[in-house]
């Protein structure tokens, strides 16, 4: 699996910020001596970014007009939004993960928040125009990706997410967003078992042409904002109910705060959806068969 990476995401920053480079440059370090193949992405044009936000919107993140307390205005965030989604967008085409910042899945058509400015998943889904399985196991609920594909009958989306956490959304499920929301610190049996009910559920509303999946690893055990228990050796097991789907699959980078295990974290998920069959097997089909 392709990483799609560029070492210009690390170049903002502010030292209080979880949502720092660290995160992102200790883990394509670890994955490139993995022997990972890397693609570097160019930034999001407006036409891309206009099938989910509106003009306002990018207007806003390109002027630096907003404030939000979780979205610093660094210098040239416009730059380093419309990259990130470039990430996104590259990895769909390529069947890649974006190991890129900002993350998305907080942004919805006219806001940002919860460290995301533009919705990197959800723009790369809208554009490919093809039917897809969203599973977003980003430990905090995607209001921003629930926000653009709502009622969007080429979408199904599916947030296992810890309940109470921000943004406060997601505590049930509505039209075609299936939401699980879930004790913190559940652990992996619990976690495992809801993801297993999920995508049968979502089967249900199939079938799909492929499926994107929103990675954050802030469900990591010893993670500080979501914690839901988990071992890196989880995440395989992730990859492979996903894998399962046999499902052309893509995935983004979300969450996750201890930067030290995003890269094995990621090596383990890709392991996961090998093993399940989704990087190597036929395709499309949906999670139903």
């Amino acid at each position: 699996m392709d990483i799609i990476y560029s070492a210009r995401c690390l170049e903002y920053q502010q030292v209080w910020h979880p949502e720092s480079p660290a995160r992102v440059r200790i883990a394509s370090q670890y994955l490139e001596n993995a022997g990972f193949p890397f693609l570097e992405p160019e930034p999001a044009r407006d036409e891309e970014l206009l099938a989910v936000h509106t003009e306002a919107h990018i207007k806003r993140v390109e002027e630096g007009d907003f404030h939000d307390p979780d979205c610093p205005r660094y210098p040239n965030i416009g730059f380093y939004a419309r990259l990130a989604v470039g990430g996104a967008i590259l990895a769909q085409r390529r069947r890649g993960f974006s190991l890129m910042r900002p993350p998305g899945h907080h942004a919805g058509p006219h806001f940002l928040g919860g460290f995301c400015y533009f919705n990197n998943l959800a723009v790369a889904v809208k554009i490919s125009g093809l039917r897809t399985l969203i599973v977003d196991i980003d430990g905090h609920h995607g209001n921003g990706t629930q926000a653009v594909f709502l009622g969007d009958e080429r979408v199904v989306y599916v947030s296992l997410h810890q309940r109470w956490n921000y943004p406060g959304t997601g505590l049930e499920s509505r039209d075609n967003c299936l939401n699980y929301p879930l004790p913190a610190r559940c652990g992996a049996d619990t976690y495992l078992a809801t993801l297993e009910r999920a995508l049968d559920e979502a089967g249900k509303r199939g079938p799909f042409e492929q499926l994107a999946i929103s990675a954050g690893f802030d469900t990591y055990k010893d993670d500080p904002l979501a914690s839901m228990g988990l071992e890196v050796e989880d995440y395989r097991r992730i990859g492979r109910l996903l894998g399962a789907l046999r499902l052309p699959t893509f995935a983004v980078l979300e969450g996750g705060y201890v930067p030290e295990i995003i890269g094995p974290a990621v090596e383990a998920l890709v392991a996961g959806l090998e093993d399940g069959g989704a990087l190597t097997g036929p395709g499309p089909r949906s999670p139903a068969g």
